[in-house]
């Protein structure tokens, strides 16, 4: 435990601990070149206050220069005239004692940039220069990277000595880009000893070489400009680059996020707002992946957009508040910290500005109960860069984004606490762990596949779709299947099947298949009483299996299903198992979907199968799981254990999930119950930190209980 200082304000360690560490809340305001004629730095700096931010982001250098700089070839923005507006607020920042980050953009130059140094831009194959609205795409492997950007963050250190540096482009051009410069040319052929390849192909295995060597020349300059800032602004000037949590997002950029995370004292995540598909759930999902990566003594702020993101984006329009708000809430449940966000430094539609400060006061009246603490979870929901790259491919959404959007889904609306883990760290996260899932996890290398092995061989409990363990780490067919040894099944082929209407005709009935469930159920299958069949919609796999596992469920193939009168079932019955359960001899269960029944649900939601899932991995965990919450309505349920206390942090996601839309209302819900296990601890209250109430839990049989009349947008309760 840390010791109060005696103003109370913040701990006396915590003072002591170097900026990335104590700086939590943040403020952006990402400038436009005609900023610098009328910033109202009076109006900022109040603003700053009413936020309770501890360090702001403002716009330095790169692809557009904020302050006099003398490197002739940096763009100056077009309204700063003899202006310094990063100085100035940088110095305003100072005097509030607010850190300060340079913001940087340095992926891309102007004709003039281009002209002086055409060996530093990205080419095509026929030598043609790539292009951006004007701007020329800077090749990663240049001078411009290695030489220029340097000299770049040294000038801005030695008149300003900025904390450190963040840059949301980090990592130059998008791979759907092959830069045949001379100098990838070069660095390509002494690292591989092949030639670029010609198009993108992952059939070619000097493609999927290209691919991983484009990993490793992001991170080569990421620890270049952190030897750079470290150099010249001391062992605590850092360059933090930005990056999007989703774990499938970032390898459109080749931003490994592993490695990211591995090398980082504080995280900078841009994933400004809900996306289709993933809803307001996936903002704590970020939290919670970036701190597996990075650790939990590791801050990681968000930016948070207050302009209008959506269909159609509109940088200067206000975002609806409860939409900004319910972001924000999310991420600070998954152990985000809180960064607002402006497009420019003046506003016609200033209602954008009465978004984030309710959210960010809360923040910081609660703050020591959001840091200094761990995740209490027993469920994994493992992923990797590998299976992205070499399963997804070129399908990324298809084949691997839907079916860990699909478990995802299903574990938050179940309640049931889980983690996501990096298939490298299954050894290192076991023993904390009951169960493992493998959302379709088609790619493991042989040292993933030896720490699941070890995993269930010690008595933890295993659920795997579709191919899981099928591929090996270049996406290659395994002659093997590590799998085999655990669930005694084989894989042989495909049944029909797939993953979508393609066509959108009513009349194609590819999808129209379901599962068979026996009269005799297996616990998976106990609640769906009254009925023999569940919709599906999916693909099948088939498998040999030795017997160890049940085949407790078999699948029905699709059948016309228009017009009606053509709609009965031509195949009713068949021998090809959709899922199989069992016990192993160490102790746990096995589960195995034959049919990709989390990529259905992911792209579908129907509740049928979010079921399905849920008691699967509940039967697998034999329902031990650390917590419980009964009631009405979605909430998304995160549970913390900090030194003498348990945290449960409820979001009430009711009426949320509507995508396209804007959140307009929140709608509350009640009476909730929530069941926390503490075992030998003894909590003698119950805090709540948004309805301001102090409760008596009930214990009993070592759970600690107490029920919330009603819960609005969240609530934060604090057992001690």
């Amino acid at each position: 435990m840390t010791t109060e200082s005696k103003s109370g304000r913040q701990p006396i360690e915590e003072a002591q601990s170097p900026w990335y560490r104590r700086t939590r809340r943040w403020g952006q305001t990402n400038l436009t070149e005609m900023d610098p004629q009328d910033w109202d730095k009076e109006w900022w700096k109040s603003y700053w206050k009413q936020t309770r931010v501890q360090g702001v982001i403002v716009n330095a250098g790169g692809i557009v220069a904020y302050y006099p700089s003398a490197m002739k070839l940096q763009y100056r923005a077009q309204g700063l005239g003899d202006r310094d507006l990063f100085g100035e607020f940088t110095a305003e920042a100072r005097k509030a004692g607010l850190a300060v980050l340079a913001r940087m953009d340095i992926n891309r130059a102007t004709r003039d940039f281009y002209d002086a140094h055409p060996d530093w831009f990205v080419v095509d194959a026929d030598g043609r220069p790539v292009q951006s609205n004007g701007r020329y795409f800077s090749c990663v492997n240049s001078g411009y990277y290695k030489e220029y950007i340097p000299q770049v963050l040294r000038e801005i250190i030695e008149r300003y000595k900025p904390e450190g540096f963040t840059d949301n482009s980090w990592t130059g051009a998008s791979r759907s880009i092959i830069c045949h410069c001379v100098n990838c040319r070069t660095q390509f052929m002494a690292a591989t000893g092949h030639d670029l390849p010609a198009a993108s192909d992952y059939n070619d295995p000097v493609y999927r070489k290209w691919i991983k060597w484009s990993y490793g020349c992001r991170i080569a300059n990421w620890d270049l400009f952190n030897r750079v800032t470290r150099e010249h602004g001391g062992p605590d000037c850092l360059w933090l680059g930005m990056f999007n949590a989703d774990p499938f997002r970032p390898h459109t950029a080749f931003c490994d996020l592993k490695e990211v995370g591995e090398r980082s004292k504080m995280m900078m995540c841009d994933h400004q707002s809900r996306e289709p598909l993933t809803g307001f759930e996936q903002n704590a999902q970020n939290g919670f992946l970036l701190h597996s990566l990075a650790g939990w003594d590791i801050v990681i702020p968000e930016s948070m957009s207050n302009y209008v993101r959506g269909l159609r984006t509109f940088r200067q329009g206000s975002n609806p508040p409860a939409e900004t708000r319910m972001w924000m809430i999310e991420g600070i449940a998954g152990g985000i910290s809180p960064w607002y966000h402006h497009i420019g430094a003046r506003h016609e539609d200033r209602r954008q500005f009465e978004n984030a400060p309710p959210v960010m006061q809360w923040h910081a009246e609660n703050e020591r109960y959001l840091y200094d603490r761990r995740p209490v979870a027993t469920v994994g929901l493992v992923w990797s860069q590998e299976n992205t790259e070499f399963y997804g491919r070129d399908r990324v959404e298809e084949r691997v984004a839907l079916p860990w959007r699909g478990f995802v889904q299903a574990l938050t609306r179940a309640r049931i606490a889980y983690m996501p883990v990096h298939a490298d760290h299954i050894a290192r996260e076991a023993a904390g762990l009951d169960v493992l899932i493998l959302p379709d996890l088609a790619v493991l290398t042989d040292s993933q596949g030896e720490a699941i092995k070890a995993f269930v061989e010690s008595g933890g409990s295993l659920i795997a779709t579709g191919a899981s363990g099928t591929l090996d780490e270049w996406g290659e067919p395994r002659q093997q299947f590590p799998l085999q040894q655990l669930t005694g099944l084989r894989p042989r082929e495909h049944a029909p099947g797939s993953v979508s209407n393609a066509s959108g005709s009513w009349e194609n009935d590819e999808a129209h298949n379901y599962f068979r469930l026996p009269d005799e159920r297996h616990p998976v299958l106990e609640r769906f009483t009254d009925t023999a069949i569940l919709p599906f919609g999916g693909r099948m796999r088939r498998f040999d299996s030795d017997g160890r596992l049940e085949a407790v469920a078999t699948y029905i193939p699709s059948y016309p299903i228009y017009p009606p009168e053509f709609s009965w079932m031509r195949e009713p019955r068949t021998d090809i198992p959709s899922l199989f359960a069992g016990d192993h001899s160490a102790g746990g269960r096995i589960v195995y979907f034959a049919g990709d029944v989390d990529r259905i649900y992911g792209l579908t939601r129907l509740p049928d199968l979010g079921d399905l899932l849920a008691e699967a991995v509940k039967w697998a965990a034999a329902d031990r799981f650390p917590l419980r919450v009964e009631g009405p309505g979605y909430l998304d349920c995160k549970l913390y254990a900090q030194e003498g206390r348990r945290i449960l942090h409820l979001v009430n996601l009711t009426g949320a999930n509507a995508n396209p839309g804007y959140m307009e209302e929140v709608l509350p819900v009640g009476p909730i119950e929530a069941a926390i296990r503490v075992d030998g601890d003894a909590p003698q209250r119950a805090l709540l930190r948004v309805g301001g109430k102090e409760l008596k839990p009930v214990l009993e049989d070592g759970w600690a209980k107490i029920r919330i009349d009603s819960v609005a947008m969240h609530e934060m309760i604090v057992l001690d």
